[in-house]
Order: C-alpha cells, then sequence, then structure tokens
C-alpha cells in the first residue's frame, strides 16, 4: 500500500497496531505520528496515538489526544473504548464514562467493554451502576475473573450472599494462570475475611499470591540499594540554583492502605484543593533528569545519579505537566504512595511543596499491603506477593521515614498517624490544613461526601465516615503472622 501511495495514512496506522502488540512501543509512536501527519481528522488514529502515549506514562500527552479523538466523529466501539480507557488511566473518570457508554451502544457485546464501564464507575463511587456493569461483563463472559473481583470487592459478602462456590470452581480451572489465580483467589480471601473466617482467608491470599510470588522475585541486595540511595538524595543534596516556590503541590505519600487515601479526600474536599490522583510525573522527571539507561524508572542508579544534579527545571517540568490535573484549583494533592522514596528529591525541585507521610501499626501495615490486590504491571508492589518480603519492606520505610524526619524541614515534611485520624478526626483535620497553609472548612469534615472519582484500592471506604474496624485487624489471624512480627522485631511492640 505504501508503495502504491506514499501518503495513504492507513498502512502506517496498521503497522503501528503492529508494532503497539510486539510493545515495540517509541516505533509505534513513530507510526501513529506518521498516519496522523497524513490525516489528523480521523478519531482511530488519534486514539492510537492516545493508546500508546498512556502506555510510555506520558499521561498528560495522552490525554490532549483523547481529547483530539473525542472531538471528531466516532463510529467504531474499540476507538470509543480507547479513549476512554486512556481518560480513565489519566484519572478522568468523568470524561472516560460517556466514552465507554458509547463503545456500549455501538457494540454491546464484548465483556471487556462493560468491566471497563463498571471500573470507572465504582472508581466515581456510583457503586449500584458498577455492579450492574460487572453483572452485564459476566452476562457475556462467566469466566471473566475481574468482573468477580470487582463485585466482591463493591460489597460485604454474606453467608447468603457469596460467590465462593464460582469462586473456588474458577480458581481451579486457571490456578495455572498467575493473573487470574491472583484476583480469583483475592476475592475468595476477601470473602472469608467477611464472612470472619481468618484462617481461611489467609490460606487463600497465600494461594493467590504463590504464582506471582515465583514469578516476579523480589531482588533484596537491589531494594536495599534503593533506600539507601534515597536517603543521600537529601544528605548530599545540592540547593536548586533557582527555588521554583510560586505553587505549593501536596504530596501524600506512605505505604498503601495506611490511610493516604483519607487524608487525600479530606483535603480534597476543601474548596482551594483538588485530587489529581496517584501520578507517575515526579517519577518520570527524576528519570529524564538523571539520564539513566536501566530499564526501571524506579532504580538505585537513579537515585543515585538524581543526587547530584539542579532540579528547579524538574520543578518547573512538574507544574507544567500537572496543570490540566488540578481542573483549575490552586492548590492540589498528589497521592502516590511510593513518593516517599523520593522526599528529598521533592524538597530540592520544589521547595514549598507540602510532604505528608501517612503512617500505621506496623503489623496492620504489613497485613493491609499483603491483603492489597495490586496491579501487576508495575514491579514495585512485587514485595507483597509475600508476607515476610513486606514486613522487611517495612523495616526498609521506617528507616528512611525517620531519616527524612531529621533531614527535611518540619514546615515541609509532616507525619500523620491514621489511628490519630480516626479517634481524633477534627483536631488532626485542623494540623493537616494548617501543615498546607489552607484556611479551615468544615467541608473536610465531611469527606465522604466529596464525589469526585478515587481511582485507588479504598475507592468504596472512601465514600463511607470514619471507623475503626480495620485498626487491629491483624489480632484476628492469631499464629498466621508469627513470621512477620519476628521480622519486624521491636517495631511489633510499637504496634503492640
Amino acid at each position: 500500500m505504501i508503495q502504491k501511495n506514499i501518503h495513504d495514512p492507513r498502512p502506517y496506522h496498521a503497522l503501528g497496531l503492529i508494532a503497539f502488540e510486539h510493545q515495540n512501543v517509541v516505533k509505534a509512536e513513530e507510526l501513529y505520528r506518521r498516519a496522523l501527519s497524513l490525516d489528523d481528522k480521523n478519531s482511530m488514529y488519534w486514539a492510537a496515538y492516545a493508546q500508546v502515549l498512556s502506555i510510555m506514562t506520558r499521561q498528560n500527552e495522552a490525554r490532549k489526544a483523547a481529547e483530539k479523538a473525542a472531538d471528531l466523529p466516532i463510529h467504531d466501539p474499540l476507538t470509543a473504548d480507547t479513549i476512554a480507557v486512556v481518560f480513565s488511566r489519566a484519572g478522568f473518570h468523568e470524561r472516560a464514562i460517556p466514552f465507554f457508554k458509547k463503545a456500549i451502544a455501538l457494540n454491546p457485546a464484548p465483556a471487556n467493554f462493560h468491566y471497563n464501564l463498571g471500573s470507572s464507575l465504582q472508581f466515581s463511587g456510583r457503586f449500584q451502576e458498577a455492579k450492574e456493569a460487572y453483572l452485564a461483563t459476566l452476562e457475556r463472559d462467566s469466566s471473566f475473573f475481574k468482573a468477580y473481583s470487582g463485585l466482591v470487592a463493591l460489597e460485604k459478602q454474606t453467608p447468603d450472599n457469596n460467590r465462593l462456590g464460582v469462586l473456588e470452581t474458577l480458581f481451579e480451572t486457571n490456578k495455572v494462570h498467575a493473573d487470574a489465580s491472583l484476583h480469583i483467589g483475592h476475592a475468595i480471601a476477601k470473602t472469608y475475611e467477611d464472612l470472619g473466617h481468618y484462617d481461611q482467608s489467609l490460606e487463600w491470599l497465600n494461594r493467590a499470591k504463590a504464582l506471582n510470588k515465583k514469578q516476579f522475585p523480589v531482588d533484596a541486595k537491589e531494594q536495599k540499594a534503593i533506600f539507601k540511595a534515597a536517603k543521600a538524595t537529601a544528605k548530599n543534596a545540592l540547593p536548586p540554583k533557582s527555588s521554583f516556590d510560586k505553587s505549593a503541590p501536596i504530596f501524600i505519600v506512605g505505604l498503601p492502605r495506611t490511610g493516604t487515601t483519607l487524608v487525600d479526600r479530606i483535603l480534597s474536599s476543601h474548596p482551594d484543593v483538588t485530587a489529581a490522583g496517584e501520578l507517575n510525573v515526579f517519577a518520570a522527571l527524576i528519570k529524564a533528569a538523571a539520564d539513566t539507561h536501566t530499564n526501571t524508572v524506579l532504580d538505585s542508579a537513579t537515585l543515585q545519579a538524581a543526587k547530584t544534579i539542579d532540579l528547579s527545571e524538574t520543578g518547573a517540568l512538574y507544574m507544567a505537566s500537572t496543570k490540566a490535573l488540578s481542573r483549575g484549583a490552586p492548590r492540589f494533592t498528589d497521592k502516590m504512595p511510593l513518593n516517599f522514596l523520593y522526599a528529598g528529591l521533592i524538597h530540592r525541585a520544589l521547595p514549598n511543596a507540602r510532604i505528608i507521610v501517612l503512617r500505621r501499626g506496623a503489623i496492620d501495615s504489613c497485613l493491609s499491603n499483603y491483603r492489597q490486590l495490586f496491579s501487576t504491571q508495575y514491579s514495585y508492589y512485587n514485595y507483597t506477593f509475600d508476607l515476610e518480603t513486606t514486613a522487611h519492606f517495612y523495616r526498609e520505610f521506617d528507616t528512611l521515614i525517620e531519616h527524612w524526619r531529621k533531614t527535611l524541614p518540619d514546615n515541609r515534611f509532616m507525619e500523620v498517624q491514621y489511628e490519630d485520624i480516626v479517634f481524633d478526626q477534627e483536631n488532626q483535620t485542623k494540623c493537616l490544613l494548617e501543615f498546607c497553609d489552607l484556611s479551615w472548612n468544615e467541608t473536610c469534615l465531611r469527606f465522604h461526601e466529596n464525589d469526585s472519582p478515587v481511582s485507588t484500592a479504598s475507592s468504596v471506604q472512601v465514600r463511607q465516615p470514619l471507623y475503626s474496624g480495620s485498626i487491629g485487624r491483624w489480632k484476628h489471624y492469631g499464629k498466621g503472622l508469627e513470621k512477620l512480627k519476628k521480622i519486624l522485631g521491636p517495631l511489633t511492640e510499637e504496634t503492640l
């Protein structure tokens, strides 16, 4: 086709699809750009281009490309679904939902269209609609295990309302498939926990993670090197040549499932604050500034290189990249939990930024991380495939936060105890607002009424008022946590 007509955009788009299928995203981007240079009025080409940018974690550019596609006629259901997926990955679920619905209107048969819609509805707090979408998924494909996982997450399972029979059968059918066994096993574990059968719940978590634990082993040496290199980014930090401090983003960091989403909802309930989501922006900018050629964004080599470079331009690029995500609000939150590794670099790049780190009892923190179903797309959460490895990770985390406490100014770095928020909500909220230089606003106490999307595992819990039921959950698990306690050592006594 190219030999026949070098100006025909279709073969370049087709070759881009092939490159994308073979995970050659750099070549795919080049080919999609070529197709668009020949025809920029085709929504299919813009959607494909947006998709590859999203995979490359260039979410701001991806969203803009998706907007280009959205403004053009769409007659293909896959194009509509692709546009919606890009919006959802960028945190714009309110933009994604209409396009997921358009994909279904154009072709209601594919199960994944309904599942994708259900996910965005769940993140948007529209739980009944999400349930209906997940059920519609299973009507079309009864083996669609992620839909079962979504349904179990939406509501508490009871003796009269659970899917144990189907799930356990489905697990046996898929026990050699790592991703399927992970999702199904987690759904079974959550069901047994809801039913009060904690020993069985822990047993199923172990079974759910077994294949991924074997497939994605944690490099303990590199993990230690990452934490060591992170500490040096503040200890040997060079002062920025020109402080980029006109704006004050709020970074909410810490281990997942320790209250980061709760604090994010409290602060984003303030009229001057918008929740921008869990952003990979800062990590990607550090990778680019460090100019290391390792195959991961977060690694010890990149952090070591970053400690000796001026990051004022990085701060400016960060603010430019997140402008659209702030949705016009004076302040915004960035709730990427693992940004705790970048606290020293954040302070250098954005001296006026606030960094809030969440703390929680050691055993509850480790158990909550182990109980959580994380995306296998990123390797950073591979430590959660094994309970003992999670304990070692927690110890490194605890030591690093102690280091930040000593090296970062207390008007820029703040530790918050999750349990304190639960039992002393108003005073803790006042402290948070004061630290962030925000005026008092009572809507922050009614965070559960905040209707903005939540793209995290806490999407159901944060729609409810504060409750203390998850504090001390570890006590239900008895002897199953003995190895965990032994590794945590003195940190266990702090929890007790």
